[in-house]
């Protein structure tokens, strides 16, 4: 388990254990003397939670069962340790990668570019030198080989991750690196779409308006009770983690949508085919 899900359990159970005993998280803040906000930061774990944190947060609860608080501190013990992404240096979505390598599915609805997992390293590079503002060359070298090891989960058949994607004609279309580059990477996408555990499916523009989307998102789901469901949605300056329940429904309600307008499987296949033709070379 990545130390970005292990934190997400561990805040999860702190509040529960908050919420059982009555408690508020201004009135922890004040017994604490910490501030509010680190109390929500600690539960939604996008902070480190130290064994102290867990120690003190524990007696304030009333916790008195050993075997519960040991568990509960070797978690945050594990929450501090590094993901395999932290050796290639400063990686923007870590969180995200944190999530993705612990997500037994993902559905996604990509608008604008290929999805990560889904990118031939050719694909990859062009796009994350093109990144805004422009990376240096070992930069641009680290996050290639980090989104290369990401697709790891979908060749993996011990630990196979279940991929359900909708691209908008648009990412077919835009023509990133060269026309070779483009058809190179069609073939890639219209290959991989064929393994059992990936779905691809093409919203083409003639499905009309899209029913409320902004951009890209991603609904990652997991074996983990305590981490069941969070919404990605990936900013230009900064990411977010949608996790309320009324939040997933309305995205999962999006997606369900725009599923329902997209091409199916099979015939996404051959729509794409169509597209790889105008970058030259026969169709399949």
């Amino acid at each position: 388990m990545s130390p970005t899900v292990r934190k997400r359990r561990l805040g999860a159970e702190l509040r529960r254990l908050r919420i059982d005993s009555g408690m508020t998280g201004g009135q922890v803040a004040q017994h604490l003397l910490i501030s509010q906000p680190k109390i929500s930061r600690l539960e939604n774990g996008h902070c480190a939670i130290s064994p102290r944190d867990v120690r003190d947060l524990c007696a304030l609860y009333g916790v008195t069962d050993q075997q519960v608080l040991g568990s509960l501190m070797r978690m945050a013990e594990e929450s501090a340790q590094q993901g395999w992404w932290n050796a290639y240096g400063d990686i923007p979505y870590s969180v995200y990668i944190g999530l993705e390598t612990d997500a037994r599915s993902i559905h996604c609805f990509a608008p604008m570019v290929i999805p990560g997992l889904l990118q031939t390293p050719a694909y990859a590079r062009t796009v994350i030198e093109e990144t805004i503002p422009p990376v240096t060359t070992e930069q641009a070298s680290n996050r290639l080989k980090v989104r290369l090891r990401r697709q790891h989960r979908i060749y993996d058949p011990a630990d196979q991750l279940r991929l359900s994607v909708i691209l908008d004609e648009s990412t077919l279309r835009r023509v990133v690196g060269g026309p070779g580059l483009m058809r190179e990477q069609l073939e890639h996408l219209n290959a991989l779409s064929t393994e059992p555990h990936i779905t691809v499916q093409v919203l083409p523009y003639a499905a009309g308006a899209l029913p409320g989307v902004a951009g890209q998102f991603s609904i990652l789901s997991f074996a983990e009770t305590l981490a069941a469901e969070v919404v990605y949605l990936e900013g230009s300056t900064s990411d977010l983690y949608l996790e309320k329940r009324s939040d997933l429904e309305h995205y999962e309600l999006i997606h369900a949508h725009l599923q329902a307008r997209a091409l199916s499987p099979d015939h996404t296949r051959r729509f794409v085919s169509t597209i790889m033709g105008t970058y030259g070379g026969a169709t399949a």
